[in-house]
């Protein structure tokens, strides 16, 4: 197949930036299994799956793979309330293994506390983490707020068998062993040297770390918020203007950089890094492709670049972050952020994975598997949304389920 690159111009985030289309074969589609049922509630059957939140490369073995799930099949069950199916359930990372056109699950490791009890996915209060959401039992009971509550979203496999985990609630990073026990859980709350900064608690509900990198440096963690800070609401809910954290593992030190989502109330999702300065980055919106009303418009991997990007720390580590002119950073504009010498990361489009016929609303994995392929996963909620009901694909017309798409380039990632 020849290379054939189409260049054009993307309006994001109010400016135009260049956009390089490069042309890809089909992709390898795998599909994960087993698809057992967990449950049902009220009618409606809720799957063992969910895994798809982050798709990590078992970087000690060829072929296999670590998938995340989340906290837990849920529904709203009102304003800033979740209805949790099994409130018992604990967020867990599967292992799988490639072959025959499907990812095979072969282990399961389920997150554990520094005593080695089970986490649950219930929030924690607000001060402690919490986002505001109230959660219920399926029968309506109140469920009291879990302190050590977690709701994973980014996955870092290590080579010694650990990994790190960014999760919404804190938000907040975990370090975490071979058999998933907490070694160490970092937030803007945890105090000490090795605290994130407190402008990260302004994320916006069930928005906090949406992905997790690791670089090639080997000790620098890039996190991304899914969506502008509450910083304050009112600027935040019209914004474009989304952080990425780099942590320092060894110091505790960190770094913020801007990135500029291409329009108002998109959303972030992982991350997967290529080199010290250049990553992959989902972005997509809240809609279903085959949508008769609302049909997706956007589910983007980019490829983002830190090189000219500015430090927008805040040496104070006020919880507002830092200001210019008396003002956060969610509630300038574009051109004020130019005029205050404010560098966002670069973006250039690499794949837009409606073009290749995806039919999920949540692209929220990426890996890069080599220099020419890269892994996106999708997050199949347990096959249950909102009512509760079945989460129909409209494309395909069955409840959603979990797989990985291989997408091979036609131009390498690192030149």
């Amino acid at each position: 197949m020849s290379t054939t690159l189409r260049r054009t111009m993307l309006l994001a985030g109010g400016i135009l930036i260049p956009v390089i289309h490069r042309l890809s074969t089909p992709p390898t589609i795998a599909r994960v299994e087993p698809r057992n049922v967990l449950t049902t509630v009220k009618g409606v059957t809720v799957y063992d799956a969910g895994y798809g939140s982050a798709v990590s490369l078992d970087p000690n073995v060829s072929g296999y793979f670590y998938l995340l799930a989340d906290r837990g099949p849920n529904y709203d069950a009102g304003k800033d309330t979740k209805a949790f199916v099994r409130p018992e359930y604990a967020p867990r990372i599967g292992r799988f293994k490639l072959g025959g056109g499907v990812l095979t699950q072969v282990g399961k490791i389920e997150l554990t506390d520094r005593d080695g009890t089970h986490l649950s996915g219930i929030p924690p209060r607000v001060g402690m983490g919490g986002t505001g959401e109230t959660a219920l039992s399926p029968d309506g009971r109140v469920l009291p707020a879990d302190s050590e509550g977690v709701d994973p979203e980014g996955l870092v496999a290590l080579p010694d068998g650990g990994f790190w985990i960014a999760e919404e609630y804190g938000p907040s990073l975990l370090h975490l062993d071979a058999d998933g026990r907490t070694l160490e859980r970092v937030s803007p709350l945890s105090g000490g040297d090795r605290a994130l900064p407190l402008v990260l608690q302004r994320r916006r509900a069930n928005r906090g770390f949406e992905g997790l990198t690791l670089l090639p440096d080997g000790h620098t963690l890039l996190a991304v918020v899914e969506s502008p800070l509450d910083n304050p609401k009112e600027a935040g809910r019209k914004s474009v203007v989304t952080r990425l954290l780099a942590y320092d593992t060894e110091t505790g030190r960190s770094r913020q950089y801007l990135l500029l989502q291409d329009a108002v109330d998109l959303r972030n999702s992982d991350l997967a890094a290529i080199t010290n300065q250049a990553m992959l980055l989902i972005e997509k919106d809240a809609n279903f492709p085959g949508d008769s009303v609302h049909p997706a418009t956007v589910k983007r991997v980019y490829r983002i670049d830190l090189r000219g990007a500015s430090d927008v720390s805040d040496p104070a580590n006020s919880p507002d972050g830092r200001l210019v002119n008396g003002r956060t950073l969610e509630a300038l504009s574009v051109e004020e952020l130019h005029q205050a010498g404010i560098t966002p990361a670069s973006k250039e489009l690499l794949v837009d994975l409606l073009t290749l016929g995806y039919p999920h609303d949540k692209p929220e994995g990426v890996a890069v598997v080599d220099d020419f392929t890269i892994a996106v996963s999708n997050d199949d909620d347990f096959g249950i949304t909102e009512g509760p009901a079945p989460k129909l694909l409209p494309k395909l017309g069955v409840a959603d389920f979990n797989e990985v798409y291989f997408v091979r380039l036609d131009k390498a990632l690192r030149p």
